[in-house]
């Protein structure tokens, strides 16, 4: 019988496209990596979590038509990332498709966010989105056009509480998508914000979810089955191959009807 992997579709026009993602260790960005490769691109990814990350690169050799590669990089610290992205350009050519996924959903209480706090929490999920893109906006006018990628978040469309600094950074994600469409849409340059619904990761698994909470979630979504990585990354081959040549400035929500 047939896997369902290989029912997922193949997109031609990833193949040998230079590829950058952040956050691409663990969770969501693993398997956007692993896809990618799949797919024949040229994949960088960038990440906190050394361990995991050189093990997931070390994995990865020989399977794919291009290996992925791995750089170490605090993406708060907005040279490192630049220094990445230069990195990247220098080994596999100009960057034509950008995914900015990384982020930090650590919850904190109205009451004991500081300002250096929240400051801290938008260093990590909304500044790198927007100089990345500064940084990768020159390789994708060179190549004739690109793809970016904004992760954003249905929390803050549900009104979660629990994480104020979180949510209102992910919010202005949208606003940073539609705003650099405009400015980036006359050099055919995409940017798309892709919002999960509440996929079930490893670190939520751990850190915020129990049973209870899982079937809770399910019986409020439309399809009552819990998300997946993989469901959240195949949009992302969507939005960054050439089959949604047209669409730019839109938030694509994949929460199986939660929201």
């Amino acid at each position: 019988m047939p896997s369902k992997k290989n029912k997922l579709a193949q997109y031609p026009s990833l193949q040998d496209k230079s590829v950058f993602i952040t956050g691409g260790g663990t969770g969501i960005g693993e398997v956007m990596v692993t896809r990618f490769a799949e797919q024949g691109a040229k994949v960088t990814f960038v990440d906190m979590a050394q361990e995991k990350s050189e093990m997931l690169r070390a994995n990865a050799v020989g399977l794919y038509r291009h290996d992925p590669s791995f750089i170490y990089c605090d993406i708060r610290n907005i040279e490192a990332l630049t220094g990445a992205i230069e990195q990247t350009r220098e080994a596999q050519g100009d960057i034509t498709v950008l995914i900015n996924n990384a982020a930090d959903d650590t919850r904190h209480a109205l009451e004991e966010v500081s300002p250096e706090y929240w400051d801290d929490r938008f260093a990590v999920n909304l500044r790198p989105c927007f100089f990345s893109a500064q940084a990768v906006a020159p390789h994708m006018r060179r190549a004739g056009g690109g793809s970016i990628i904004n992760m954003g978040s249905v929390s803050w469309r549900i009104k979660q509480i629990v994480m104020p600094a979180y949510t209102t950074a992910k919010a202005a994600i949208e606003g940073l998508s539609r705003s650099l469409a405009g400015t980036l849409g006359q050099d055919n340059i995409r940017v798309n914000t892709l919002i999960p619904g509440w996929v079930m990761t490893e670190r939520q698994m751990t850190h915020w979810l129990n049973p209870d909470i899982v079937n809770e979630v399910q019986k409020d979504q439309c399809i009552h089955k819990t998300l997946q990585p993989e469901d959240i990354v195949s949009a992302a081959l969507f939005l960054a191959s050439d089959d949604s040549a047209m669409m730019t400035a839109q938030s694509l929500i994949v929460d199986a009807g939660w929201t």
